[in-house]
């Protein structure tokens, strides 16, 4: 827990790598936002923007517009990526993650990058996040600017899809063996929670590799040095798991439509049988409805056997019913 007096409010970790040295120095509680401008390398912040001093704090940071400064402290829910004044800053969809396991809800990252300054902020805990400091610490050499922090934040991004890609296909695969089972079940409970992963994770992925198409194309003048060859690969890995998802999405639909079909089927199936009891009580309704009625003069009242010759009707009746149905097609 940060106490009041902390010199950067929100801070969750903050590094300065030094791509010269290699080395990865973890910044002190005490550092200003003075001091992180000295030194060599640059510096990468990550923020819990759940603390409402965040922005005053961003403000103190001159080479931030006010739109960057927006988009870090923003609780939005909608990706966006925007190349400006030779800054690159937006939001990223991501997993959330909890603090026993990895979940399958998404995140937002917001972040603001230039020559040497990396700036992330969330509100929830993010899967990648961790994943990327985790590798920073392990081989610092290999970031040698800002851009290849933001490259390797979302290829972990893509990773992490593919996890659970895998994750999601193994799952259709069991509901498939009972789908196509001789016996019927009713598999939409475990398929709805799939579909409606698929199918959100399809739609923020889109959303992503289409604002890294537009970023790749903005003019020359705004865009940092580097940024096209790095969208141009991050493209190619988004377009290579878009691939699979969109394929895990058909697979989804196909699937439920073939549970409908089954139940669909089923359910006429019943029907069917039930049309068939009705055809044949009909006519012996019809029958004892007849003989039921309290009026005079109907027909076997006075007979002694006049019971047997009613039962007589009934089983003529429902034998009619049968043949009429044959003569049909019907059985």
């Amino acid at each position: 827990m940060l106490d009041a007096n902390h010199d950067l409010p929100g801070l969750v970790w903050g590094y300065r790598i030094d791509p010269t040295s290699g080395q990865a120095t973890r910044l002190s509680s005490d550092v200003t936002p003075a001091m992180l401008a000295e030194g060599p390398g640059f510096v990468w912040l990550h923020l819990n923007i759940a603390d409402a001093r965040v922005g005053a704090l961003l403000d103190g940071f001159e080479w931030l517009t006010e739109q960057a400064r927006s988009v870090l402290t923003t609780h939005d829910t909608h990706a966006a990526l925007t190349v400006d004044d030779q800054m690159v800053f937006g939001t990223l969809v991501d997993f959330q993650r909890e603090f026993d396991k990895e979940t399958r809800d998404l995140g937002w990252l917001h972040f603001a990058l230039c020559d040497r300054f990396i700036i992330t902020t969330r509100l929830q805990p993010i899967r990648s996040i961790d994943r990327v400091r985790a590798a920073v610490e392990k081989n610092s050499a290999k970031y040698r600017s800002p851009m290849h922090l933001f490259e390797t934040l979302v290829a972990e991004f893509q990773r992490g899809i593919i996890s659970v890609v895998i994750e999601l296909t193994e799952e259709l695969n069991a509901i498939e063996d009972f789908v196509y089972d001789s016996e019927l079940r009713d598999e939409r409970r475990r398929l709805a929670p799939v579909r409606r992963v698929v199918v959100r994770l399809y739609r923020h992925l889109r959303t992503m590799l289409s604002l890294m198409r537009r970023a790749a194309a903005s003019d020359d003048e705004d865009m940092p040095f580097g940024f096209d060859e790095v969208a141009q690969r991050l493209t190619a890995r988004l377009e290579s798991v878009d691939h699979d998802v969109h394929a895990l999405q058909e697979r989804a639909r196909l699937l439920h439509e073939e549970i409908d079909s089954k139940l669909s089927s089923e359910t006429n199936r019943h029907l069917y049988i039930l049309s068939l009891m009705t055809a044949f009580l009909l006519p012996p309704s019809l029958v004892t409805g007849f003989f039921g009625m309290n009026t005079s003069n109907l027909p076997f009242a006075a007979e002694a056997d006049g019971t047997i010759f009613a039962i007589g009707f009934i089983a003529v009746s429902i034998a009619a019913a049968w043949y009429l149905l044959r003569r049909a097609g019907i059985l």
